[in-house]
Order: C-alpha cells, then sequence, then structure tokens
C-alpha cells in the first residue's frame, strides 16, 4: 500500500505546517489536529493512511492516542509515526512499545521524514 493520505496531529501551529508543507509538495493529502481527542475523531471520519502524531500535546498525549489506535480493532492497523523534540532513544523505544511504527525527531529532515513514510507498507 503506498501511503497517499496523511493526518498531522501537533498542537504547534508551526509544526503543523511545516508538516504539512513537506508532504503536500510531495504529493500526500493533509489533513491536521491539534490534539488527541480531535486526532481520534478525524481518524474516525477522514480514514488516513498514516497518522504523523506529536508526543507532548495537552489532554492527551501522543502515547496514550497512540494506545488508543492500537487497542480498537477497527483502527490497529493504522500506521502511526511518532513526531517528537524529545530526542532519547528511551522515547523511540517508548513509542515503539506503545503501537508505533517509527519515530521521527523535529526539527524534521524532510528527506528523513519522506524515507520513513516510504518504508511503511
Amino acid at each position: 500500500m503506498r501511503i497517499k493520505k496523511v493526518l498531522v496531529v501537533d498542537d504547534s501551529p508551526t509544526d503543523r505546517y511545516v508538516l504539512s508543507h513537506i508532504l503536500e509538495k510531495n504529493g500526500f493529502s493533509v489533513a491536521t489536529a491539534e490534539s488527541g481527542e480531535d486526532a481520534l475523531q478525524k481518524i474516525r471520519e477522514d480514514k488516513p493512511q498514516l497518522v504523523l502524531l506529536d508526543v507532548v500535546m495537552p489532554g492527551k498525549n501522543g502515547y496514550q492516542v497512540t494506545r488508543q489506535i492500537t487497542r480498537d480493532p477497527s483502527l490497529k492497523d493504522l500506521p502511526i509515526m511518532m513526531c517528537s523534540v524529545k530526542a532519547q532513544e528511551t522515547d523511540r523505544i517508548w513509542a515503539l512499545c506503545q503501537g508505533a511504527c517509527d519515530y521521527i525527531v523535529k526539527p524534521v529532515d524532510p528527506d528523513e521524514l519522506l524515507a520513513k513514510i516510504g518504508a511503511i507498507e
């Protein structure tokens, strides 16, 4: 499955813009959400093929949203890539333990982001 439709979830308007711009410039259809709660609603409505999810957000954080998605039988196959300023190896490992398929650190390198998305099957 080639990913074409991405949901970018971040409480920072700047980060949402930067990530959306990178993706749209490379042919992706992008929707955005500014909170975990908003993301869960948009996932059910818009059916993205990938969720690019910040870790640190008010309300539900990225780890909580990831767990909720992966525990839902109707959503468990939706790939989630965590995207955060948290750059410790333990952060990446914890994200993968929660069900994320990958982890990328901000500021995002566009080539690295596109390569990681391309590697998702």
